[in-house]
């Protein structure tokens, strides 16, 4: 009896898997080719077509996972090597666990795209409140289909980009069947769930996305960047070079009648054992907020016994509104804070076993006010929305400031080394805008500093380094999106019940194939 036919090499597996990794790594900013998303999914899910062994699929996902993370997120190798090797391995084995628990068989397009919805859900609150870095949201926010983020959020884009990517396969051999007029069964599991897909694609271009306020009139902002080298961190340039850079950028503004609001960047002042209001960065502050007449909006980072919720041996990092009269009229402090940027988890443990933790010498408190800082407009109150820095990564802080007529993201990248965080972060700030419906500005004293609208729109955005100061006049907005109303509860639950849908017809049509399966002897 002749011996059985070989099967594939067990390395072709992960090797493809591993590409269509790489390919969704470069649908992300800096590279940005967004349908690359689709293609990368699609050559991971034909990887492991028909694939019964878990083991196998655990694999490919795992592979899948290093192709995407580790060139996605390779400026944290210039941070910090070991968070860098650990966080991609965790990020890669979330996507191992789903693919060995989706199901194989007819339901796999539709089940393998709820469970790495899944994981991607985990990853973005969990551990130390999530990581939302290099996310398939991100790579759709220069995309036609940012309008999804309306509906549901950067889970529901995911959620998407996965369904279409897992039945590209079958959609590309119905259309080759059809043109070579073949007669070959395709099973339409996955092309529904494709088409299912789609319509929310359809639906959010008329659901809601907010709409300009008919008064007061559009708000003239200019957000100042200070200039500066990137890749240095805080122990390298002293808080009063930043602090001067800024000083000197807005005092080549002049006063006008046509501006309303001058916004800096996260860090821009460091104060030390003394309130805010006692120091000379104050000074200098209130006297640019007279000399233009208009308020300022200021990143002050103070230790946490002159905040508004003292806590003993810690600092607040804080966006600070200082009118013309030198009244401090909004205060709003940082909630979800950056692990291992400005706090330590575990940190006594880490200092016993020698760790060097002298970038972070202590620990920053987490804020508690609600994220606006209200303004005197025009004879009445407005409400500037607040996310500082790594903030707009997460579509819960955005849903926090969308009470805001327009929304700041005051940010310092200048810690990192080339511009991969730095393009991300400013396709975050288009995911939020069109996620609440409302105005963007991003500000960073070494770049990038843009304008968003609410149609994800990128304006006058500065380069890195350079010294800058950008003015636009930004509608006022009211009104609700679907996402700003649900969050994100509709699309952690959904994919749930959609993937125990499909492992459970996978099930029964095993029973059902037993069952008609003729008796062996």
């Amino acid at each position: 009896m002749p011996d059985p036919a070989p099967g594939p090499p067990i390395w072709r597996q992960p090797v493809a898997a591993a590409s269509g990794g790489l390919l969704v790594a470069l649908s992300m900013p800096p590279w940005g080719f967004w349908p690359l998303a689709f293609v990368g999914t699609a050559v991971f899910g034909w990887s492991i077509a028909g694939e019964s062994s878990r083991r196998r699929r655990a694999l490919a996902g795992f592979a899948f996972g290093i192709g995407w993370m580790y060139l996605s997120m390779a400026w944290m190798w210039f941070l910090t090597v070991p968070g860098y090797l650990v966080a991609c391995l965790w990020f890669s084995a979330l996507h191992a666990l789903a693919a060995a628990v989706a199901p194989a068989g007819r339901w796999s397009p539709v089940g393998r795209a709820a469970a790495h919805t899944l994981a991607e859900a985990l990853r973005f609150v969990f551990p130390f409140g999530g990581v939302p870095l290099a996310s398939l949201a991100i790579s759709q926010a220069g995309g036609p289909l940012l309008g999804v983020a309306r509906l549901g959020g950067s889970l529901l884009l995911t959620w998407f980009v996965f369904q279409v990517g897992f039945a590209l396969p079958a959609l590309i051999r119905i259309a080759r069947n059809a043109a070579e007029r073949r007669d070959e069964y395709v099973d339409p599991t996955g092309v529904f769930a494709a088409i299912v897909a789609a319509a929310f694609a359809l639906v959010a271009v008329v659901a809601p996305a907010g709409a300009d306020r008919d008064d007061p009139e559009p708000i003239t902002v200019a957000a100042v960047q200070g200039g500066g080298e990137q890749g240095t961190r805080a122990l390298d340039v002293p808080s009063r070079v930043v602090t001067e850079r800024l000083v000197e950028a807005t005092r080549a503004i002049e006063p006008s009648d046509d501006l309303d609001l001058v916004v800096w960047p996260e860090n821009g002042i460091d104060v030390n054992d003394e309130a805010f209001l006692e120091s000379d960065q104050y000074a200098l502050v209130a006297a640019e907020a007279a000399r233009l007449g208009v308020p300022l909006s200021v990143g002050v980072t103070i230790d946490s016994e002159y905040s508004e919720h003292p806590v003993d041996d810690s600092f607040v990092n804080a966006q600070v509104l200082v009118l013309p009269d030198g009244e401090v009229a909004g205060w709003y402090e940082k909630v979800h804070i950056v692990p291992f940027g400005e706090y330590v988890p575990f940190r006594g443990l880490l200092e016993a076993l020698g760790a060097p933790l002298e970038n972070v010498a202590s620990d920053a408190t987490e804020g508690q006010g609600p994220a606006v800082l209200p303004m005197p407009y025009e004879g009445t109150e407005i409400e500037i929305g607040v996310m500082i820095s790594w903030e707009v990564f997460f579509g819960d802080r955005g849903r926090a400031a969308d009470d805001g007529d327009f929304l700041v993201n005051p940010t310092n990248g200048a810690s990192y080394t080339w511009t991969i965080l730095q393009t991300q972060q400013v396709a975050s700030s288009r995911l939020r805008a069109a996620e609440t419906g409302r105005w963007v500005v991003q500000v960073a004293p070494t770049g990038f500093s843009a304008f968003v609208s609410p149609d994800g729109d990128v304006f006058d955005r500065t380069d890195v380094g350079e010294r800058a100061v950008i003015t636009r006049d930004i509608p006022l907005r009211t009104g609700t999106t679907w996402y700003s109303s649900t969050g994100d509860w509709p699309w952690r639950v959904l994919p749930l019940l959609v993937l125990i849908g499909a492992i459970a017809l996978t099930n029964r049509d095993r029973r059902r194939a037993r069952a008609t399966d003729p008796p062996t002897r």
